[in-house]
């Protein structure tokens, strides 16, 4: 059994109790070698709010690197605050999800077409980070009558050419090493000081250091690397589309962040032409890090 590390927790206050349900499946079946044929879904972990049936569910879907743990905060408060439920997911190779060889927005998206009818959430709200963002408009475009409407955090549906390097993180991830039987704090500490020759920013080392666990007093990242590098161009690119989500969407942006530039507006309008547009004048890429009660006043607005 994994022994979990600290979440990283987004400061709110007056959270009320929320009754949950969590779903955890450790093993997929590979499904490498089925090339051509429709991606074979994973079982994903989940964790559900209680709340209306009567009105659709907000999904959370994290971006690289994320969990459905980043999302805790915030899940918690939107479900006290507008009574849904409220429903996060870890992506395959995050979080409690199974590994799979498998990494692509449209692996990513039918585990979502199968996970969301099965729990009864059909259409939902759906808004997703980064990756879990073109999940999210994959998802949309492919599927639009799963989606009653769509929010996409600091992401556009095309090529992301991030200021992070991703290809140096996931070698110095791969690189670290702790000796077996070490304290986990002191464990943390020694991986923290490992990374900090390539990383520079300590909310980043924070961030990904959310992933290592331990089991059997040896320290692992629960995050599959390997699937991770051999596939970070598709996670970096967009699948081409050509048909367009009819509903309404909310590109909600970091005022800090580069990752929406003005170049990408014009396929933004043709993929979804009801877009809107609104900035967080002071949050970075992890605009519900940053300014979650700005984060949260967004959503609401954006649902009223």
């Amino acid at each position: 059994m994994l022994r979990w590390t600290r979440s990283w927790r987004l400061p709110l206050r007056g959270l009320g109790p929320c009754s949950l349900s969590f779903s955890r499946v450790p093993v997929a079946p590979s499904s490498s070698g089925r090339s051509g044929a429709e991606p074979r879904s994973v079982l994903l972990s989940y964790k559900l709010l209680d709340g209306e049936a009567a009105r659709p569910a907000l999904v959370f879907l994290h971006g690289l690197f994320g969990s459905k743990t980043n999302f805790s905060s915030i899940a918690k408060a939107l479900a006290q605050q507008t009574g849904r439920r409220v429903l996060t997911v870890d992506a395959r190779n995050h979080g409690d999800s199974p590994h799979s060889p498998d990494m692509s927005y449209e692996a990513m998206s039918q585990d979502l077409q199968d996970l969301l009818p099965q729990l009864g959430l059909v259409p939902c709200v759906l808004i997703g980070h980064s990756m879990g963002g073109k999940t999210a408009m994959l998802l949309a475009l492919q599927r639009p009558e799963l989606v009653e409407r769509l929010i996409a955090v600091d992401i556009s549906p095309v090529e992301t050419t991030p200021s992070s390097n991703f290809p140096s993180y996931m070698a110095a991830m791969r690189a670290v090493d702790i000796p077996d039987g070490v304290p986990r704090s002191s464990a943390r500490k020694l991986a923290d000081e490992q990374l900090s020759t390539v990383i520079q920013d300590l909310a980043e080392r924070q961030f990904l250091l959310t992933n290592l666990v331990e089991a059997d007093g040896r320290f692992m990242w629960r995050v599959n690397l390997e699937a991770l590098a051999q596939h970070l161009d598709k996670i970096m690119a967009f699948p081409p589309q050509q048909e367009s989500y009819p509903g309404p969407t909310l590109f909600l942006l970091g005022g800090n962040s580069k990752y929406v530039r003005p170049s990408h507006h014009a396929e933004i309008r043709r993929l979804f032409p009801r877009a809107h547009m609104q900035t967080v004048p002071h949050a970075g890429h992890w605009v519900h890090a940053d300014c979650p009660q700005d984060f949260v006043a967004a959503i609401r607005g954006f649902l009223a």
